[in-house]
This record gives structure tokens, C-alpha cells and sequence, in this order.
């Protein structure tokens, strides 16, 4: 599996809100056999996560998803609660827990963000004079990264409030000055109609903020008929359809193509009976291209049921691209320095400006 498969999926007719755009993504049939239902944590800032006994993942943690693949539907776990009202604040333990019946309990967006700063966590693992004792022995401990909440977003919260969800609506498109923030997808209309202001407590990229901030309000897509070519009620709906699927391709193959065609990295992180969930990664190319993290539930076909990414910054791409070309070449800094086309004092310096100075033997 190396791309998304958004089989059942279409996109409906945008709606603009100052510089920001959301696209409707539409089901003509829900996904049978899985639903998504939403946990609510008490005092989310600065939760902790035990990955395991020596490593904690530490965000602001609002929530979690329940996925129930039981054909019971939605329904509330012990010590949780559905809603805004908040329950009492759990322990949690790993990114994905299954719970008790057919069900699993997942952090939906730090599933994905987890395994970007888990990318060669371990740092070298050949003793180069290049490397310090705290690199050989811990790695990139700790490693962090910075993000903005939805809530935070510019203009977002007002454009999810005027929102019109759509029949069929099972997802969303986030643009930001028509660049590509977030996508969204959930199997079924009602989890949507539940989720959809979830998307205040996500985490958006520091890009997206930005064009929010400082980006012109855009222009709407208006449908133009021909009405030369109209003389019935049959015309006229054929004519409206044909704009439909223009929009339609004009969309997939332009504006969504980043996400749409990218080859991504998926690590399978939990069997749920006939549906899988992974996250992934981009192939981390340097360019300007936008490059997005996520997760993905998919059916036994590879079909995508739920979906939610984070579009990354140019800076986390380059951290991205760096620690890949390093671990690929064993961490030697003279391979990898010729690899990328440099020397090895450039790469240093690469390394130091990526924030990862604690690396070197020495630092500055």
C-alpha cells in the first residue's frame, strides 16, 4: 500500500469563508461495518502518552476516537463521555488501545504526528567522531515540534460555523488562501454531523496559519450554464451535473493532487477485523512541494473509511529529508554529505540549523 485509495469519496461544492475554503467530501453509501464515535479528556493541555516504558509523547490532547467495527453503532465507553462535557481525565496508554467488544480506542492526528517524531528516534547508530556521547546514547530525545490549534486559525471557526453540511457528507477539505491545511473523512453522514467541530481542537501546520493570517480573502467557484443550450428541466440538470464533475476533476487533479497522487510510507498499526489503521509519511522531496502526514482506517480492499492529515511545514520537511538521507547512509556524515551533493561541514551546518545541534560532538 503506498497511496490513498479515496474510492467512494467526491467532492462536493466548496464554500468560502474570507480566506478560507472547505470542500465537502460526500458518500453515496455510508462504509458499512464501522463507525467512529469521540471520547472527551479533561484538562487535555500537556497530556502525557506512554509509548512505552522509557518513551512518553507529551500534546494537547483534547480527545480521543472510538472505532466500533461490532455493527452495535456509536456508543459511550466506561469512564468516557460523548459530547462536550468533559469526563474525568483517563490515563492513556499507547496511541491505540483496543477496548473492551470490537472496538478501539486511537488519538486521532497524534497517531500520525507521533510517528513523525519517532523518524530515526534513535539517532546514530555507527560512533562517527561526528556524533556526541548524548546523540549515541539518547538519540533525538527529546524531539519536538510546534503547532497551532484549530481554534487559533484565523477565520476557521467562523467558517465552520456557517458551515452547510451537506447530505451524504462524510468529510472535509481545509484550505487555507487555497492551499491544502487538512483533510478529514469519517465512514458514515452521522459521525460527521458529531466530529465536524472537532476540527477547532486539531492541530493545523504553521503554513496554514500564516496564509489564514495574512492571506486575501479568495474567490468562490460560481457554476456557469450555458443557457443556449437549455430548453428543458432535463437540460438544465444535465447542464448542473456536467458542472459538477468539472469541478469535481478541476479539484482532484489540481488542488487535492498533492495529496491525492503522492506516494506516502504506510506502517500498519492495528488489525480491526475486516479494517486496518495506519499512518504514514511523505517520501520527505525537497522542492516546495506540500507533503502531509496522516492516518488512515481502510477496508480489505484498501479503501480509505477515515482519514485525517497534517500538512507539514517546509522546515519539517527539511528535518524530514535530512534525517532520512542520514539513516540511510548509516549516519556516516561524509556518505551523506555526497549523497545530497554537499560537504560534510555544509551538512553540519545543515544539522545545526535544523535544530538538531544536540547531535554534534560539537554543537556550535
Amino acid at each position: 500500500m503506498t497511496s490513498l485509495d479515496l474510492t467512494g469519496l467526491s467532492a462536493g461544492p466548496a464554500q468560502v469563508w474570507g480566506g478560507i475554503r472547505l470542500v465537502p467530501l460526500l458518500r453515496a453509501e455510508p462504509v458499512a461495518g464501522l463507525r467512529l464515535s469521540r471520547e472527551v479528556y479533561a484538562d487535555p493541555v500537556g497530556a502525557d502518552v506512554r509509548l512505552n516504558h522509557t518513551t512518553r509523547y507529551t500534546s494537547y490532547i483534547p480527545h480521543g476516537f472510538v472505532a466500533d467495527w461490532s455493527g452495535e453503532g456509536p456508543s459511550a465507553a466506561y469512564g468516557t463521555a460523548l459530547g462536550d462535557a468533559p469526563a474525568s481525565r483517563l490515563a492513556l496508554h499507547r496511541m491505540a488501545k483496543r477496548r473492551p467488544g470490537n472496538r478501539l480506542r486511537f488519538l486521532p492526528l497524534h497517531l500520525a504526528l507521533e510517528g513523525y517524531l519517532a523518524l530515526h528516534f534513535g539517532g546514530p547508530c555507527v560512533q562517527w567522531d561526528t556524533w556526541s556521547r548524548q546523540a549515541l546514547r539518547g538519540g533525538l530525545s527529546p524531539r519536538v515540534e510546534s503547532a497551532y490549534l484549530g481554534a487559533d486559525v484565523p477565520q476557521l471557526a467562523d467558517a465552520l460555523r456557517v458551515f452547510e453540511i451537506h447530505p451524504g457528507q462524510c468529510g472535509v477539505l481545509v484550505y487555507a488562501a487555497d492551499a491544502l491545511g487538512a483533510a478529514f473523512a469519517v465512514p458514515h453522514p452521522d459521525d460527521y454531523r458529531a466530529l465536524h467541530a472537532t476540527l477547532l481542537q486539531d492541530l493545523f501546520g504553521e503554513l496554514i496559519h500564516q496564509y489564514a493570517q495574512y492571506g486575501r480573502p479568495i474567490a468562490e467557484f460560481t457554476a456557469r450554464v450555458d443557457d443556449r443550450h437549455v430548453r428543458t428541466l432535463a437540460d438544465l440538470r444535465a447542464a448542473a451535473r456536467a458542472q459538477e464533475r468539472a469541478w469535481r476533476e478541476a479539484h482532484d487533479t489540481v488542488m487535492a493532487a498533492e495529496l491525492y497522487d503522492t506516494s506516502y510510507a504506510f506502517s500498519r498499526v492495528y488489525r480491526m477485523g475486516g479494517f486496518d489503521l495506519w499512518r504514514f509519511l511523505p517520501p520527505f522531496h525537497r522542492g516546495g512541494a506540500a507533503q502531509h502526514i496522516g492516518e488512515a482506517i481502510t477496508d480489505r480492499k484498501g479503501r480509505v473509511a477515515y482519514l485525517k492529515t497534517f500538512r507539514l511545514s517546509e522546515n519539517q520537511v527539511r528535518r524530514g529529508h535530512l534525517l532520512q538521507s542520514l539513516a540511510a547512509h548509516d549516519w556516516d556524515p561524509v556518505r551523506t554529505a555526497e549523497a545530497l551533493g554537499t560537504v560534510p561541514e555544509e551538512l553540519t551546518r545543515r544539522i545545526r540549523n535544523a535544530g538538531f545541534a544536540a547531535l554534534l560532538r560539537h554543537p556550535r
